[in-house]
């Protein structure tokens, strides 16, 4: 144990506490620490992370510096434009100038003065290429591959990546690669060879675990965010539930947890950063606020993770809310034996394969972003009296050979033999033919035989006249551009075929404690509860009803902690003692602004560990 965690254990206070221990609440710890300020960050399972571990690690930054070192097009007014259009009039644009203002400030300063490191990815479109001020690549930014051993016995705690996000459930990729991989792109196969004997020939990890020793997506942006935290003996507290805030003549002031089965009370003497995730695994708080029989067990984050604590202590203290009956919709396959279900982002493109409801009926654009299909699925299932929960994906033999979908890796590499017995009538069910797939799994026969020929007719054209399916720059990211004339379509017609259930699912939950553009929580009246802020899931997403970008989520939750801690340091500390908001200031040197640095001025003074 370093001296910073004695000693925030000992006095039981500290200059913030951030609840949570996901990419928001690591960079905001990074930021707050770096101003000088002593930080407490708090974890209530027994491994640091949260759902971002287990995410892309993408962040959505318009006019970031990668881009344009690039040569990329892009400028604030475009950016602004779009997320205008995106979000529709329901952000204030307050909200979104702060977000605009400090995105790319904020990832330049963890890049120079962190472990941190992003590329960007060119060709990942934004998700509307349809609006004003849309581009086809360049405001995704993909974490680079990062090296693990410099963690020790630390990265044991770490959440482990999903096993979707890793290729063949175990090597480490940046998304980059995978789009390589899937769109199959020239040279898609050298890639996947020198992936597989980087792993393989790795002999001294290898001899002590299956764990890749570079982590990659949101693996990779969590290690290295931990090791930085590490880098500046900011503590982190494990297996510790935040219970309640702490309340003090209208200022928030401290929060109460639960450690080591004992109830602490911890001082905040600036305030505190709820970055906790949503509710989406708190099954009451789903059918409050979500309704339309959605479940936990659908969503593709860890059971009891994110349980909606942030949510019910700000109600308590006069918190507003929006967007509460939103989520962060993606159609999900529940595996056997796997605790979360798997999201399936990228597959649904794939061509040759479609998506129906109970009736054999398609009911939306396959390839479309996966906050839009979840919503339709909910949507349909309505229209269509419950015949969508779940829809089925089918494919046939061609497909199933050359493509994977969910935890079924491509038949050339992984036939149907080598598959869990199991999975065969419960994760994946199979027949000869379309009738008799059908019939296996309840679905309408003629409804279905009347859709694969209507689809296979849009094959052999090129243009799904129901759908548009292959129609626009984000749809064919992820097709196969070795497909003509449309990648995102093939015919399914070569037996045996195969169907799969798809739950509307999430990766969190999309509503919750609204903030100002200070990433201040506020009341219903507009009016700020002081020393209270929310980055993340647990606050309104500031992208409103919409997701413009890959990177939507962590994008925000790290900008509007950045923003938390610049807005913190200027605040006077409070003493457990005299808790007023004229009482003394910091003991630390006041640092310079992060925000200033940010443009590239004199870095902070930053504390190593040790």
């Amino acid at each position: 144990m370093t001296a910073e965690h004695n000693s925030a254990e000992k006095h039981n206070s500290a200059d913030v506490v951030i609840i949570g221990s996901g990419a928001g609440a690591l960079a905001a710890a990074v930021f707050a620490a770096d101003h000088g300020m002593q930080v407490l960050v708090v974890e209530k399972t027994d491994k640091y992370g949260g759902t971002s571990a287990l995410s892309g690690g993408g962040i959505w930054i318009p006019n970031n510096d990668h881009f344009r070192a690039k040569g990329g097009d892009d400028n604030y007014q475009k950016s602004l434009a779009y997320l205008q259009a995106a979000t529709a009039g329901l952000v204030s644009d307050r909200r979104l100038h702060a977000y605009l203002d400090n995105a790319p400030k904020m990832i330049r300063y963890l890049e120079k003065y962190s472990r941190v490191k992003y590329a960007v990815a060119e060709k990942y479109p934004d998700y509307y290429p349809h609006l004003d001020g849309a581009l086809a690549g360049g405001r995704t930014l993909d974490p680079e591959l990062f090296d693990t051993s410099v963690l020790g016995d630390e990265i044991d705690n770490q959440r482990r990546a999903s096993a979707s996000t890793l290729l063949m459930g175990k090597i480490a990729w940046t998304a980059r690669d995978a789009h390589k991989a899937m769109a199959r792109e020239r040279g898609w196969r050298w890639l996947l060879i020198k992936l597989m004997l980087r792993y393989k020939l790795d002999f001294s990890q290898r001899r002590k675990t299956r764990r890749d020793r570079r982590a990659a997506l949101g693996s990779g942006l969590i290690a290295s965010l931990r090791k930085s935290l590490l880098d500046r003996g900011i503590p982190l507290w494990l297996e510790t539930d935040f219970t309640d805030l702490i309340e003090h003549n209208g200022r928030i002031s401290g929060v109460k947890l639960k450690r080591d089965g004992k109830t602490l009370c911890v001082h905040a003497r600036k305030g505190v950063i709820l970055a906790s995730g949503g509710f989406e695994q708190n099954q009451a708080l789903r059918d409050k606020y979500l309704g339309r029989g959605s479940q936990c067990h659908w969503s593709a984050t860890p059971p009891g993770a994110n349980t909606g604590a942030a949510l019910e202590a700000g109600l308590k203290v006069g918190a507003a809310t929006e967007l509460m009956q939103w989520g962060w919709w993606a159609p999900t396959i529940n595996v056997p034996r796997e605790d979360k279900a798997r999201a399936v982002f990228a597959e649904r493109a794939f061509p040759g394969a479609i998506v129906v409801d109970g009736n054999g009926q398609r009911f939306f654009n396959e390839a479309a972003p996966y906050l839009e299909f979840g919503q339709a699925m909910y949507d349909n299932h309505s229209a269509t009296g419950g015949k969508s929960l779940p829809s089925w994906v089918i494919f046939d033999a061609s497909f199933r050979f050359n493509y994977a979908m969910g935890p079924l890796m491509p038949g050339q590499i992984m036939p149907d033999s080598r598959l869990p017995k199991d999975w065969q009538d419960q994760l994946f069910f199979k027949a000869d033919s379309l009738a008799a797939l059908a019939d296996k799994i309840g679905i309408d026969a003629a409804g279905l035989a009347e859709t694969v020929e209507r689809v296979n007719g849009f094959a052999q054209t090129g243009v799904d006249e129901d759908f548009g399916r292959g129609g626009n720059v984000f749809d064919c990211y992820y097709g196969d551009t070795n497909v003509k004339p449309n990648p995102c379509l093939a015919p399914i017609s070569k037996g045996p075929f195969y169907a799969m259930p798809m739950q509307a699912g999430d990766i969190g939950t999309k509503g919750g404690l609204l903030t100002d553009e200070l990433a201040r929580v506020v009341k219903e009246d507009g009016a700020v509860i002081p020393g209270l802020y929310a980055i993340g899931n647990c606050s309104a997403s500031v992208m409103g009803e919409s997701y413009p970008g890959a990177g939507s989520t962590l994008g925000p939750a790290m900008t509007f902690g950045f923003i938390a801690a610049n807005h913190l340091q200027s605040q006077a500390a409070i003493e457990p003692d005299s808790p007023n908001t004229d009482g003394r200031e910091a003991e630390h040197p006041q640092a310079e602004q992060i925000v200033a640095e940010s443009d590239n001025s004199q870095a902070p003074h930053v504390a190593k560990a040790g």
